[in-house]
């Protein structure tokens, strides 16, 4: 009986980690640069599937960089917003499964009104 009941828990496990690994997971990432050429910190970039749905946001490193881990496979708009000032949408961004999608925010020179 015993055995019975660690055999079927493992089938159990087995088949949700092969159902979790269909779905699959990547990474959206890059670097927020300013008008002068250097990367931003604490821009905060958000990001979106392509139809508008399931927003996130998340601020930058010190270095300029920011990630958005754990995404499924799929299509994303990203932009960041730093002291008044926006980046143009990246639209149709794809992430793949397991792997990093690199992406570079360019703020413009000055705020628009």
């Amino acid at each position: 009986m015993k055995r019975s009941i660690v055999l079927l828990l493992f089938v159990a496990v087995l088949a949700f980690a092969v159902a979790a690994d269909t779905k699959g997971i990547g990474t959206l990432a890059g670097t927020v640069i300013g008008p002068g050429g250097k990367p931003v910190a604490g821009a905060r970039v958000t990001s979106q599937g392509a139809d508008g749905t399931m927003p996130k946001s998340t601020l930058t490193n010190s270095e300029g960089r920011f990630f958005f881990p754990q995404l499924e496979n799929g299509y994303y708009d990203v932009r960041a917003y730093h002291s008044g000032a926006w980046t143009i949408w990246k639209h149709n961004v794809e992430v793949k499964i397991g792997k990093q999608t690199e992406v570079k925010l360019q703020l413009p020179s000055q705020a628009a009104n």
